[in-house]
């Protein structure tokens, strides 16, 4: 990996940012009913499924943008110069009508919004039938450096694969990672000496069972993750008028008391009065489209969260992108129906209505007769039996993604999909049903793992999901919210109070003072948290955007928040410190942001920036090349 841009190159690279095309779209074109029924009808047929005429394979993104299409490019693409064509050598499709003017339209603009692919999408024929039931590996025997039963089977998968294990990481880029992963912080500087003046042969283990053991810094960090899973905000579209209910109190101290992952998901789906908002979803105002409805907001949030099975499609038609059913998304919605549901296609009605279905019956029926409540109680019952292995699949994927950059099934919405190492990940969810539910055992076992405190691969690049191979924890950039925490704890600039959930205890840990700060999960989104990422929750989201965007990179630049934060925090530490040097500043910055001190060239240039006395421009120019640095930005 090449080593960190200096400050210099990093102006440079903002300077790039600032250079960006910043087009705006026309609109959204909807890949599964705009984009798919086309390529279905004039260019399946000699370019999917193992029939690929000129090489050309449209089954996949990744497959498509070797030939066919360059994102961004409509006229640079392959595909649209052969279906505006007049041309009969070279005009597409050879055979039948040609494309319509609004057909050609719809891709020529999808391809310059991007081509946006819906993830696992292919138009090859799926063989793999995902089971249900939880296998226990054959784990390989132990040797001298791979003891840990995830190195041991990682270690299988490499020789398989031809592959050498990725080095280890060393202490300070551990450090950096496993707080930024576990607990969304940065580590102080007091920390990260301590950290690296230890000699003691298990003090990774230690540090991890420390940071677990901060209830108030997991439950903060962690947050985001479920709030985003679960869709909760604290303010937005349907809380003023009652269509929608925060769940904040509840999740909070359930991440607090680490309720185990079984209880906790059937609290969700069988709800007490302070846990429904996610069954409840959002009661839209005025008209929307039969899918939309709650009852069918229920079938596809719990069915995408717990289960890893997205059922949007399917809530309209039989689903385009798998092999979900209409009947199944309505037979979802059902359970939670106070009166009959009448099933619509494609937003009209059919005449038939919905029969209380489970996702997989073959592990047992509902019984429509039942009041509600104890239909909720039967769902919860049959989502979390022990014969459902979806459901503790679900979850380990989604923690192993979380840690390292790319899920064992991927994307991780998508469990039908072949795992990349279906005994790793049998392995992982068995470890959690066996260690009755408990996710922080989960995370502590892949965190002490070698696989984990490897050095970071270049983030891969697009490839068909059956293409995927393994060679280590991946390269990630921050959140939204480690980020700005991040900025908040280096300049002494957090709010001095959250805004939500209502409730939330004292510190309750030995948490040191440097890292006790008010924490970005526990307060209303800016505009700022929205251009890194933060979303505003209307929908479940399981994964946010990697790369990135415009708007991003503009508010990264020359953003009215973060300017004024780093100048806030410029005299914070002047008022602190009035006679400070340049040098001294320059190292206690570089060595709370990045955990180590800056290069005699690195200093060269601080004081450049900072000069000879030091002024609030002069530090908050340095502040901001600092969290400009991609080491800052990214994991590693």
């Amino acid at each position: 990996m090449k080593p960190p841009l200096t400050l210099a190159a990093s102006l440079l690279l903002v300077v790039s940012f600032q250079s960006a095309p910043a087009a705006e779209p026309k609109k959204d074109i909807d890949f599964a009913h705009e984009v798919v029924p086309i390529l279905k009808a004039k260019c399946a047929k000699c370019h999917t499924n193992g029939t690929y005429k000129g090489s050309m394979s449209l089954d996949t993104r990744a497959e498509a943008i070797k030939k066919a299409i360059v994102p961004g490019k409509p006229e640079a693409s392959e595909l649209i110069r052969r279906i505006t064509s007049k041309e009969k050598d070279t005009r597409m499709p050879p055979e039948g009508l040609a494309l319509n003017e609004k057909e050609v339209a719809t891709l020529h603009e999808w391809i310059r919004q991007g081509a946006t692919w819906e993830p696992g999408f292919s138009f090859k024929a799926r063989t793999y039938v995902a089971p249900l039931k939880l296998t226990k590996p054959n784990i390989p025997p132990a040797a001298p450096e791979s003891t840990h039963p995830i190195d041991r089977l990682i270690g299988g998968y490499l020789s398989a694969n031809k592959l050498t294990r990725s080095a280890p990481q060393d202490d300070a880029s551990f450090l950096r990672r496993v707080y930024l992963d576990l607990i969304g912080l940065l580590p102080t500087p007091s920390e990260s000496r301590a950290f690296q003046a230890d000699s003691a042969p298990g003090k990774r283990s230690v540090v991890i069972q420390r940071l677990l053991g901060e209830q108030r810094s997991y439950a903060d960090h962690w947050l985001a993750f479920w709030n985003d899973l679960l869709r909760n905000e604290y303010k937005g579209t349907g809380y003023i008028d009652g269509g929608r209910k925060q769940i904040s109190a509840w999740l909070y101290q359930s991440l607090l008391d680490n309720k185990p992952y079984d209880k906790f998901a059937r609290e969700l789906i069988s709800p007490n009065p302070e846990s429904e908002g996610f069954a409840k979803g959002i009661k839209w105002r005025g008209e929307v489209n039969a899918s939309q409805v709650v009852e069918l907001q229920f079938a596809q949030n719990v069915s995408q969260v717990f289960f890893g099975a997205n059922l949007k499609c399917a809530s309209c038609h039989d689903s385009f992108i798998d092999h979900w059913k209409l009947d199944d998304a309505y037979g979802m919605a059902a359970i939670i129906a106070d009166k009959p549901l009448a099933i619509h296609r494609c937003d009209k009605p059919t005449g038939r209505t919905a029969v209380t279905k489970f996702l997989f019956p073959e592990l047992g029926t509902i019984d429509p007769a039942l009041p509600k409540a104890k239909r909720l109680e039967r769902l919860a019952e049959l989502a979390t039996s022990p014969a459902n292995g979806r459901f503790p699949r679900t979850i380990a994927n989604r923690i192993w993604h979380r840690l390292m950059g790319h899920g064992i099934v991927h994307p991780v919405d998508q469990m039908g999909d072949r795992p990349w190492s279906p005994e790793l990940l049998d392995y992982l969810a068995s470890y959690l049903v066996d260690n009755g539910f408990d996710l922080k055992k989960l995370i502590e076992h892949i965190a002490s793992s070698r696989t984990y405190q490897a050095k970071a691969v270049p983030i891969t690049q697009e490839m068909a999901d059956d293409a995927f191979v393994f060679r280590g924890p991946e390269l990630r950039r921050l959140s939204a919210e480690q980020f700005i925490d991040a900025i908040w704890m280096l300049t002494g600039t957090a709010p001095a109070k959250a805004t939500a959930p209502a409730k939330i205890p004292a510190f309750i840990d030995a948490i040191p003072s440097e890292r006790r700060l008010v924490r970005t999960t526990l307060v209303d989104c800016d505009p700022f948290m929205r251009s890194l990422g933060r979303p505003n929750r209307e929908q479940v989201v399981t994964v946010r955007p990697e790369q990135l965007s415009t708007l991003q990179a503009l508010d990264l630049a020359n953003g009215q928040i973060l300017t004024t934060t780093l100048a806030r925090g410029a005299a914070n530490m002047l008022k602190a410190d009035p006679k400070v040097t340049a040098d001294i500043l320059a190292e206690r910055v570089f060595l709370q942001a990045l955990g180590r001190k800056p290069s005699t060239e690195e200093l060269v240039a601080a004081r450049g920036l900072v000069g000879e006395k030091p002024t609030i421009d002069g530090v908050a120019d340095l502040l901001w090349v600092i969290v400009m640095l991609p080491e800052f930005q990214l994991i590693r």
